[in-house]
């Protein structure tokens, strides 16, 4: 029988302690603190990610359930909810924000070889943003409309691979369009976005910087055609053309050419016109590239789904930031192990299984192997209603 660590402690293997300490370092995290630092902090909160609590008290009866098992976990100092409730109220959420980053800077080159789906070499990457409602009695600060609180949460997501290179928190009345002026766009790389964002003096700023767009255009956008180039009609294409803004504003805010790319769905008949400031790709992959901005959305609805940000253990900023961000490295944190172990196994597989074996002894890699295998096959595990982040068709 294997006697070696709990399943969580080899996960949390992978969460490396010397980067958080760094971020603990940064922002006085343990200052004055003589029991239950910011680690075991952290620990309490995936583990209540990972085993789905709901609630302090939840938290607080589980661990203590398996209170000798708490040392071998890394929790120091004793777990109670009002320990925990003030942790979350007091310590500073940029923490785990910034160790959320550093996590995610260890996936994205584990995840830099996933297929696109498309003949393209570029890096794309998708943004957009999802609210999360709350209480306006309970969380007052967050104020949204005049009967409800809310905060947002904007992703600037990586397709190869699901993994979001850009995450930002914000209250909900923060604009869309805003969230452009927190990037800084990656030469090269194309940058895919819906009509919310459709501003021509952040898109030329992408386009000085050597960053491309795809963008779809809104019914009043004024512009006057230049030059068309041929298209396969039979695609869904119905015009690939060279324009130039006319607008009052427009035109003098983004003054370089565009080209405007107009398509069909095949399927739903609705008609489409994309922006972009790139001139090579063929004018179909434009178009499949913004069909491929789909993947963000699954994001937003994956995480709430599966991921404990709906309901808070907090009602404090503080505290509702520590969660969101918790749960984004913990999302983050099974991608790693997914692709360090090399498993075939959807997150939401991975992630169950994780929920209903932390305290056992069994290797990881035999515990989701076999989660895996054990019908047969992982497609025999999945239900169908279930979103998975992993397997995600352009057909969508």
């Amino acid at each position: 029988m294997y006697e070696g660590k709990l399943v969580f402690s080899q996960l949390m293997d992978h969460a490396p302690q010397h980067l958080f300490r760094k971020c603990v370092r940064e922002h006085g995290g343990n200052r004055y603190v003589k029991s239950f630092p910011c680690w075991s902090q952290f620990l309490c909160m995936a583990f209540a990610q990972l085993s789905c609590r709901t609630s302090l008290r939840d938290i607080e009866v589980s661990l203590r359930a398996h209170g000798r098992k708490l040392h071998h976990m890394g929790i120091r100092g004793g777990v109670s909810r009002n320990t925990l409730a003030n942790a979350n109220r007091r310590r500073d959420w940029r923490i785990y924000a910034a160790f959320a980053q550093e996590l995610i800077a260890i996936a994205r080159p584990l995840h830099a070889g996933e297929p696109l789906g498309l003949e393209l070499d570029n890096t794309v990457y998708a943004l957009d943003s999802s609210t999360i409602d709350l209480c306006l009695s309970v969380f007052p600060w967050a104020l949204f409309r005049t009967t409800k609180s809310a905060v947002k949460l904007h992703a600037l997501l990586d397709l190869r691979g699901s993994i979001p290179a850009f995450i930002h928190v914000s209250h909900a009345k923060m604009g869309d369009v805003k969230a452009l002026d927190l990037l800084v766009p990656e030469p090269g790389a194309f940058h895919v976005v819906d009509r919310a964002y459709l501003d021509f003096t952040r898109l030329s700023a992408i386009h000085v910087m050597g960053a491309f767009f795809v963008i779809r255009a809104k019914s009043n956008t004024k512009f006057r055609r230049q030059c068309s180039r041929p298209v396969d009609k039979s695609t869904g294409l119905l015009c690939d053309q060279t324009v130039v803004l006319t607008g009052v504003k427009s035109k003098g805010n983004y003054p370089q050419p565009l080209r405007r790319v107009k398509y069909r769905d095949p399927e739903t008949g609705r008609t489409f016109n994309f922006l972009t400031n790139n001139f090579a790709v063929p004018a179909l992959t434009v178009a499949e590239l913004y069909r491929c901005r789909w993947q963000v959305e699954l994001f937003f609805k994956w995480i709430k789904q599966h991921l404990r940000i709906k309901s808070f253990l907090g009602t404090s900023e503080n505290a509702v930031k520590t969660q969101i961000w918790t749960a984004i490295a913990v999302y983050v944190l099974v991608a790693i192990l997914r692709k360090r172990l090399g498993l075939s196994a959807s997150l939401y597989t991975i992630m169950q299984a994780l929920s209903l074996t932390l305290f056992e002894k069994t290797p990881i890699s035999q515990l989701l192997t076999q989660a895996t295998e054990a019908d047969g096959s992982e497609e025999d595990m999945r239900n169908p209603n279930q979103l998975n982040l992993f397997d995600f068709s352009l057909g969508h």
